[in-house]
């Protein structure tokens, strides 16, 4: 299946990431990527082989944190028959299949300190010794290895080998988050937009409200890309009227009222202890504006009053309903009909 490698956005801090791998990718030496989790460091890896002089070679992606300790070394450097219980017959590791081309290290950091001190050996000398053999195999392999995590803390930790920093660090390619990318947001959602509503059948793109567009810029997007994409996608299904903008996002798609409740605070609330806030809840308002100057019309003025108490509370909630409802004291049947009252429920 076709991957996709599109980059999209303009921000200074993307471009400058993306021209540092278009630099490094023709240099045969190893380059590690690092971002927070959706940043699209696969992307960057796998440009950095597409634009080298292995282009037209093998392609290796290997996932440390999927594979288990035990299994690691023979994943990486491949085994002989009978090296270890299940090890029915000879098999290559990753580092043979990448002859000639490039590994990608997903991960990097999960690694365990055993399987480290090979890869040094493999990186330094350009050999493998499968599991359970003595011979050793020469490669022709370059590391591209991605990690979200800070690597020399974790040297100071003695959780991460330093020489294998050393020998792997000739590049450092440091993806920035969604949240320091100006002017992304907006871009990245509407391609994402675009293609859901093609996906749906949509006859044209109606764009976005205002509202989702402050929700947008004023969420900080823990999950980077890979979430923008799920909530945009997510709000494009939702959404009832294709002729309209789209105008309500959910981040969090497990918010409910009737959530099942974790062990931990089950246990708490049969001891009797009271329960704490949610950590996603809001604060309540302290100050909204008041009606300035005369009031001609006192139930005018309260509902206008009370939606912008609503409609402030939903932006500052990110549009979360049962979050908004515990930040003004209200029940979720209670913020529903106040919603719909004012007409701010879309």
């Amino acid at each position: 299946m076709e991957r996709e490698t599109q980059f999209i956005g303009q921000s200074a801090a993307f471009q400058d990431a993306v021209e540092r791998a278009s630099l490094a990718a023709s240099l045969d030496r190893p380059v590690l990527v690092i971002g927070e989790r959706g940043t699209g460091k696969e992307l960057i890896a796998e440009r950095l082989h597409r634009l080298s002089t292995r282009w037209d070679r093998p392609y290796v992606i290997m996932n440390c944190a999927a594979m288990p300790e035990t299994l690691i070394e023979s994943e990486l450097f491949g085994h002989e028959a009978g090296a270890f219980t299940g090890a029915t017959r000879t098999r290559a590791g990753r580092f043979e299949e990448a002859d000639g081309g490039t590994l990608f290290l997903d991960e990097l950091a999960t690694m365990s300190m055993g399987a480290q001190e090979r890869l040094l050996r493999a990186v330094e000398y350009g050999e493998v010794t499968r599991v359970g053999s003595s011979r050793p195999i020469r490669v022709d392999v370059r590391i591209v290895a991605a990690t979200n995590e800070h690597l020399p803390a974790l040297v100071d930790e003695n959780r991460f080998r330093a020489d294998l920093l050393d020998r792997l660090s000739f590049e450092v390619i440091t993806l920035p988050p969604l949240r320091a990318r100006e002017g992304d947001i907006e871009v990245l959602a509407t391609y994402f937009g675009q293609r859901m509503a093609t996906v749906l059948g949509w006859e044209e793109w109606p764009g976005f409200g205002p509202r989702a567009l402050a929700a947008m810029e004023g969420h900080d997007w823990p999950g980077n890309v890979r979430e923008l994409r799920n909530v945009i996608e997510r709000a494009i299904y939702r959404w009832a009227d294709p002729e309209k903008p789209v105008d309500a996002l959910n981040f969090d798609p497990f918010a409910s009222p009737w959530q099942p409740v974790g062990r931990k605070a089950a246990a708490k609330a049969e001891g009797g202890s009271a329960s704490p806030a949610p950590a996603s809840a809001a604060p309540a308002p302290t100050s909204t504006a008041t009606p300035s100057g005369p009031v001609s019309d006192l139930r005018a003025a309260v509902d206008a009053y009370e939606r912008q108490i609503l409609s402030d509370t939903m932006a500052r909630c990110r549009f979360n309903q049962k979050v908004a409802a515990e930040a003004l004291g209200l029940s979720y049947d209670q913020i529903r009909h106040a919603l719909k009252k004012h007409g701010l429920n879309q």
